[in-house]
């Protein structure tokens, strides 16, 4: 698969160091540059890229301008850039592809295009289209988000995403709650009570004080005593479930037959 990038931001220098990211990578492209918003809306109109490498602040016309003067049934895949890195932040939090802060460290780059690989190969453009409504919407600060879809990881040095689809478990940490992909654990600053009523409930099932459970990634279920069970996840991580939290594990069951 060949990418086609588009470059859009009004420093120069910074359109010059994508360019050189972009290079040693044999999957993508760069069909074109633009060093202002209506330069941008019309390099997208005409050369039609997959990925656009989008700044945020510009004058005149801001990044989110841009995606509303093409359409968001008509924007390509976006990977905003920026030098703040609490400049709407949270607009993003849910619905960017991802979100690259200056200047631009290599290995962050290099997720973020493997990110849009991932994307190109399984979104279809409807869903592209939904992750741009979104980041609209909260940019004009109309309804808020009615779930997590993503979660903003921040670390001492960079800021990424995981998609709330690829976490298999949750577990407690105190004031922050540690998400497990499988792979990696993510810590994230908040509660078991936050997470419980802002996840969607028909994915995300609260079974013990401590552990939510990605109901797609539970392998198995062994009855134990007092209507407890043993989850066997994906991943192998065996999770004991409480008597409290027995009708959402029924729930399950009577859900799946």
């Amino acid at each position: 698969m060949s990418i086609r990038a588009l470059i859009v931001d009004d420093e120069p220098l910074a359109r010059t160091g994508i360019q050189q990211l972009v290079e040693p990578l044999d999957d993508v492209t760069v069909v074109g540059e633009a060093a202002d918003g209506p330069e941008a809306v019309r390099q997208i109109q005409e050369l039609e890229p997959d990925l656009v490498f989008l700044d945020v602040q510009m004058p005149e016309m801001n990044g989110l301008e841009v995606v509303r003067e093409v359409g968001v049934d008509d924007m390509p895949l976006t990977i905003f850039v920026t030098a703040y890195d609490q400049y709407a932040l949270d607009a993003f939090e849910a619905h960017a592809l991802d979100y690259l802060l200056k200047p631009i460290e290599e290995e962050r780059f290099e997720e973020a295009v493997e990110r849009a690989r991932r994307q190109l190969q399984r979104v279809e453009a409807d869903a592209l289209s939904q992750q741009l409504r979104g980041v609209l919407r909260e940019y004009a600060d109309d309804e808020s988000d009615s779930g997590i879809e993503r979660f903003t990881i921040r670390s001492r040095n960079r800021i990424y995403f995981v998609d709330a689809e690829d976490v298999q478990w949750i577990e407690s940490e105190g004031d922050y709650v540690a998400l497990h992909d499988g792979d990696d654990t993510h810590l994230v600053r908040k509660t078991m009570k936050q997470l419980e009523q802002e996840l969607d409930p028909d994915r995300f099932l609260r079974v013990h004080r401590s552990y939510i459970v990605n109901a797609d990634y539970i392998e198995e279920l062994r009855p134990l005593d007092h209507g407890t069970y043993q989850l066997r996840m994906a991943c192998g991580t065996p999770l004991k479930t409480s008597r409290g939290y027995s009708d959402s594990v029924d729930a399950l069951l009577d859900a799946t037959g």
